[in-house]
This record gives C-alpha cells, structure tokens and sequence, in this order.
C-alpha cells in the first residue's frame, strides 16, 4: 500500500514539475527569437509552429507532448 501511496505521488509530483517548465521553455525560444537569429525561412516557420503547438498542448494539459514539440524549436535555434 506505501509502494502504491509513493509511486502515485511521485507521478504527480513529476506531471507537476514538466507542467510549470513548459512556460520556461517558451520564454527560452521567445527569448532567441527575439535576437532575429539566422534561420531559413523554412527553420523559422518550423520554429513558430513548433512553439505555437507547444504552448497549445500545455493549455491542454499534454505536458509531455508539450516539452517536446518545444525541445525540438530549441534544436532548431541551437539552444
């Protein structure tokens, strides 16, 4: 019964923490953006498309789906 008590909250606890670094992730690639950095037109639309879906999948509470869309905008930016 601990086992259970312990790996559920674990489980919360870690749905928590990508849920609150999503918003931090977006502000990296904002941030990047913002210094007009040297991308094809291709790379910048992949780029804003990508953080326009991550930010849509965190409202949705897709926290995992999230970080991820937006870690591939930051490989893009080379961040």
């Amino acid at each position: 019964m601990k086992r259970l008590l312990l790996t559920s909250c674990a489980l919360v606890f870690t749905g928590m923490a990508l849920a609150n670094s999503c918003p931090a992730e977006m502000k990296a690639i904002d941030a990047k953006l913002a210094t007009k950095p040297a991308l094809t037109a291709t790379d910048q639309e992949k780029v804003m498309a990508l953080r326009a879906d991550g930010e849509r999948l965190h409202k949705a509470g897709d926290h995992a789906a999230s970080m991820k869309a937006l870690a591939q905008a930051k490989q893009i930016l080379g961040l």
